[in-house]
């Protein structure tokens, strides 16, 4: 997390991704706070969302205390490298984003409102990095698991562009994508800030998250 890199600053080319490992890595079976399996078998009715948005410590904690999540677990998405470990991650070399995959009971709460609390809960103008983290793997992202997530998702980015806009703020640049395959993080990382109250998280360490929407109240 710590000390600047200028090929962190850039995705790498094929040539320079990790080969990786057929094996998954190690991870909990089970929610640290709310005991649900963080694999699944999750509820029929319940969906899925991916976000990243910096220090994914920091954001899968603001997701899992959200009435209507039912689990949270925290893993690498968006790179070439299979299977990769943190420390790969970190080193730029894999190309991997630090996500949370939320899943959740829409009939409790909507995709809309995961989407209000990603923007208004870190500042995504800041390209590769969240604060005083920097790197591919702190970069802003939305991925998506239907046609309707990828239109709300960018039906919400317009009109929090308006708000930076109108407030002098920067451009949005958040990736929106369909998500990739998702690989969990090692037990250790999965809902850190419950094992470790104190630990360190850069997410909101620029004090400046996503304004909100005229029209809109922030809940």
């Amino acid at each position: 997390m710590f000390g600047l890199n200028i090929k962190k600053l850039r995705m790498p080319v094929t040539a320079e991704a990790l080969p990786g490992r057929a094996t998954p890595v190690a991870t909990a079976g089970q929610h640290f706070v709310n005991t649900h399996p963080l694999k699944g078998p999750y509820p029929e009715t319940f969906q899925k969302a991916v976000f990243g948005m910096g220090c994914f410590w920091g954001a899968e904690q603001i997701f899992w205390t959200l009435d209507g999540v039912w689990v949270t677990a925290v893993g690498y998405l968006g790179g070439m490298t299979p299977n990769a470990t943190y420390e790969e991650v970190c080193s730029g070399r894999t190309g991997h984003n630090e996500v949370v995959l939320v899943v959740f009971d829409p009939a409790r709460i909507s995709y809309d409102r995961l989407l209000k609390t990603f923007w208004e809960s870190h500042n995504p103008t800041q390209g590769m990095q969240q604060g005083n983290d920097i790197g591919t793997q702190y970069r802003s992202g939305i991925y998506t698991f239907s046609d309707a997530q990828q239109m709300e998702a960018g039906t919400s980015r317009d009109a929090y562009q308006k708000a930076l806009a109108a407030s002098g703020r920067g451009a949005i640049t958040t990736e929106i994508v369909p998500a990739p395959e998702f690989y969990f993080a090692e037990e250790y990382h999965q809902q850190y800030l419950a094992k470790n109250p104190s630990g360190y998280c850069g997410i909101g360490g620029t004090g400046v998250p996503c304004p909100v929407p005229a029209g809109e109240v922030s809940a």
